[in-house]
């Protein structure tokens, strides 16, 4: 087919197309679509942030009418919400263009189908996120003598970090408001661990990185099922999920956020 008979918005979106690469982290989600008849493939990444979606990137392989629909798809869902972008049709992507060849139209729906397997697969992560949220908060709230030590050892709020000089302090992870915690208290002790559940810690790829460059420790899939003590807190029990296995160390801090 000549190019004559492909708009000018078409050639000028396949010639300079916007939004080409890929995008990183944790709020990021990525659609992948192909279409086995012509053989072209497609991915679609969004970043998301206060359920818009603020950054958009592509790869496709295929023909020019699929680099200029993806393109154009990545300037139609820019800016508006996870709702607003699912709306957006084949023919919405279509007329934008000023118009496909019928035999072309088949790209501008794989653009849409990319689109929407990225919003799909971000609803399905953050919805993952909630459950081990869920799950995490269960955990929290099943520790023995939590309120025999409170205020006494155990702290449900931090008034000031330095407060933690050089003590010997626990924390139950319950995302990123105890990561940062962790990290901060770090700076008055080197002995300060992060217990969590989870296989790894559900916090931005940023704090992960600050969380190495600390001495914080960090049990993963542990949980802490009693604290103990005489007039305050000694020591917790520590139940190893991996393997199954308790044991005890000694704390003079455990901090449940």
């Amino acid at each position: 087919m000549k190019s004559t008979q492909y708009s000018e918005k078409v050639l000028d979106h396949f010639r300079k197309p916007r939004n080409v690469g890929v995008l990183e982290g944790e709020d990021v989600a990525v659609g992948r679509v192909g279409n086995p008849v012509c053989g072209d493939l497609m991915e679609i990444y969004i970043r998301v942030k206060d359920n818009k979606i603020i950054d958009m990137k592509f790869k496709t392989f295929g023909c020019g009418s699929a680099i200029a629909t993806a393109s154009m798809i990545t300037e139609l869902a820019m800016g508006k919400t996870l709702e607003q972008a699912l709306t957006i049709t084949r023919n919405d992507v279509a007329s934008e263009l000023d118009g496909l060849p019928p035999v072309k139209m088949h790209c501008s729906n794989l653009a849409a189908d990319a689109l929407k397997e990225a919003i799909k697969n971000y609803k399905s992560m953050k919805k993952n996120e909630v459950a081990a949220t869920q799950k995490n908060d269960q955990a929290i709230r099943n520790i023995a003598g939590e309120y025999d030590f409170l205020n006494k050892g155990v702290f449900h709020k931090i008034d000031e970090y330095s407060s933690f000089n050089d003590k010997r302090t626990i924390i139950v992870d319950n995302g990123e408001k105890t990561a940062q915690a962790a990290i901060e208290i770090s700076k008055y002790t080197p002995r300060v661990v992060l217990v969590t559940h989870l296989r790894t810690l559900s916090v931005k790829s940023d704090l992960k990185i600050m969380l190495n460059k600390t001495d914080v420790k960090i049990l993963y899939e542990s949980r802490i099922i009693e604290i103990k003590g005489v007039n305050t807190v000694e020591k917790v029990l520590i139940h190893d999920l991996n393997e199954d296995e308790k044991y005890e160390l000694f704390v003079d801090a455990v901090i449940i956020l």
